[in-house]
């Protein structure tokens, strides 16, 4: 059992039996939840892949009574993380792009970077494995089952891993409240790009600015300087896709 994490809520569970990409041991659904097309749906799927599913009563649903379970939890087993340079190594097209995350520390900040990277058709993220939050229950739950859908990359070295990104013809995009240049001026359809993020408080750190070919800011009115790191991803990400679309014509 120890080998398995749980998943609560219906999109979750749902995306998850749909990518089919991780192991499900069990799912309970309470007997007080009404049946909708949502619930209907995980349990057909899970008759088809065989996976057991359990009516329960409330008193099972007790440990997960803080989040937003919907009556349904499953048993899954941990994503699987990709190295990076089999990624780099597996994806030899041109004009890919990935999210770094540096030192992001809200689990519902995480989850909705992934749901937004996935919305914007990027290839990957990028997250170090300390000092920015992991993947867990919460983050998949608030990526509406977005996790299953993108590789995400765990790396030791947030530096050595924008150095590898560098040597394979990637170029390096930061942000900074400070920054000279809007992120808006960048031409994004023609290159290879990760873009660093950094969290609130601290920003992309000093040694990752350094290494990066750009640094660009979202221009704010009223001195007022506080935009939600998921939201200021956003921004500049679809601009990202924009260019793409608009000189795809």
């Amino acid at each position: 059992m120890n080998d398995f994490e749980v998943i609560y809520g219906k999109n979750s569970v749902l995306e998850a039996l749909i990518a089919g990409n991780r192991e499900i041991n069990k799912i309970i659904i309470s007997k007080n939840i009404h049946s909708d097309t949502k619930m209907n749906k995980i349990k057909d799927l899970a008759k088809e892949k065989g996976i057991i599913f359990q009516f329960v009563g409330r008193d099972k649903f007790i440990p997960y009574e803080e989040f937003n379970h919907q009556g349904v939890i499953a048993q899954i087993s941990p994503i699987k993380y990709v190295e990076l340079e089999d990624f780099i190594a597996d994806n030899k097209s041109i004009y890919r792009s990935i999210v770094v995350l540096d030192g992001i520390e809200d689990s519902h900040n995480l989850g909705a970077i992934i749901r937004t990277c996935v919305c914007a058709g990027v290839d990957a993220i990028v997250i170090p494995s300390r000092r920015n939050v992991q993947v867990n229950s919460v983050v998949e739950k608030i990526s509406a089952g977005a996790i299953n859908h993108i590789p995400i990359i765990k790396v030791n070295s947030l530096v050595n891993a924008i150095q590898t990104l560098k040597e394979n013809d990637w170029w390096i995009i930061a942000t900074d409240a400070s920054a000279k240049d809007n992120y808006y001026d960048v031409k994004y359809d023609d290159m290879n790009f990760a873009i660093i993020m950094g969290a609130e408080h601290a920003g992309v750190s000093k040694s990752l600015l350094k290494a990066s070919d750009f640094i660009v800011k979202i221009p704010m009115q009223n001195n007022f300087n506080s935009l939600n790191v998921s939201n200021a991803l956003s921004a500049i990400i679809f601009e990202t896709l924009r260019q793409k679309l608009t000189n795809k014509k």
